[in-house]
């Protein structure tokens, strides 16, 4: 494969209570790395530190690698991340990939105590769209956590292209997510 220069940067962040190296982060990594494009996966403030204050305090040594040719992959809570920057950014990026995305309340008692900073808002849509240039959503027909619904009302409510990935569970290793290749491609396609 020859190297891709279109796509600056690409940030992976992770859901709730995960890490850098869990699921198909690090397969990720190193594939765009391969491909010449840098990528960053932070670890964000997990457990009883895990708000969207000191997520975006995390994420404050990163914010000077965001440009226009960036991209940003998030899984489960980590889109609802994604989603609160763009809408506090005064820049427009590239693209947004969200795994598994929600804005609201799942409905299970311990993943909306800790989420509850990232969803319990109004999200400012219209900012949202105008400083990412394109969405795409993947959703899985057997997620046991985050409904199909949930997801669509994010690609709703983006614009996002919406696909949905049959029997690929939360997509985490729990349900054999060590490598995403679809994601990987569209990434590929974007850059082109």
């Amino acid at each position: 494969m020859s190297e891709i220069t279109h796509i600056s940067k690409v940030f992976i962040i992770h859901g709730t209570n995960g890490n850098s190296k869990e699921n198909w982060f690090p397969w990720l990594k190193s594939e765009l790395e391969k491909l010449g494009i840098s990528a960053i996966c932070p670890d964000f403030p997990t457990g009883g530190n895990q708000n969207l204050e000191n997520w975006l305090d995390a994420f404050q040594p990163f914010a000077e690698y965001m440009d226009s040719n960036c991209i940003f992959v998030g899984h489960s809570l980590g889109p609802a991340f994604i989603l609160s920057l763009l809408e506090q950014s005064s820049m427009r990026i590239r693209a947004a990939f969200l795994v598994a995305p929600f804005a609201t309340r799942l409905g299970i008692p311990q993943f909306d105590e800790l989420n509850s900073t990232f969803v319990e808002k109004n999200f400012d849509w219209d900012k949202i769209k105008s400083n990412c240039m394109n969405f795409t959503v993947y959703a899985s027909d057997n997620d046991p956590y985050v409904s199909m619904d949930k997801s669509r009302f994010v690609a709703d409510k983006t614009g996002a292209k919406f696909k949905v990935v049959h029997g690929a569970g939360h997509f985490n290793s729990a349900a054999g997510y060590l490598k995403f290749e679809e994601l990987l491609n569209d990434i590929e396609l974007m850059a082109k």
